[in-house]
């Protein structure tokens, strides 16, 4: 698996989401200032995961963007799904049915691939939400925790 700025920049941006009071929409602007992310690829990022019902947005000047639904009813597989990243191994591989070490080797990687997927479906926003609260907490910032 190779996690490319789309994947990495939409967690940042939906975690940024689940840390807001009450879930509010949030602008683009806002969401980019806080993450130190580009605003014009963010709002590409954030269309996407709008087709895939992560997020809604909402029209007016206190609009924006806010998730679709709880963290907890989203994982990261969903995440980076959204934005087209994929996880895939070697998919363009075929093993040689005539060696042993081929055939070993990809069904290795076939094996991890199905931990990895699992793992990033199992891996929610609010697992994320709670590992951000106290990092904020041990750093001695005022933070709320409930989700």
């Amino acid at each position: 698996m190779k996690l490319t700025t789309r994947g990495h920049y939409s967690v940042k941006a939906l975690l940024d989401l689940s840390l807001q009071p009450g879930y509010g929409p949030t602008s683009v602007k806002m969401i980019a200032q806080r993450q130190d992310l580009p605003a014009p690829y963010l709002e590409k990022l954030l269309i996407e995961m709008r087709r895939a019902n992560l997020v809604n947005s909402v029209r007016g000047s206190q609009g924006g963007y806010k998730l679709a639904r709880e963290p907890a009813k989203i994982s990261l597989g969903q995440i980076l799904e959204a934005v087209g990243e994929t996880i895939e191994p070697l998919h363009h591989h075929q093993a040689d049915a005539t060696q042993a070490e081929d055939w070993v080797t990809l069904t290795l990687w076939h094996r991890l691939h199905e931990k990895l997927k699992d793992a990033l479906y199992s891996i929610t926003l609010a697992d994320l939400y709670y590992d951000a609260r106290s990092w904020q907490a041990a750093q001695g910032e005022q933070t709320s925790f409930v989700i």
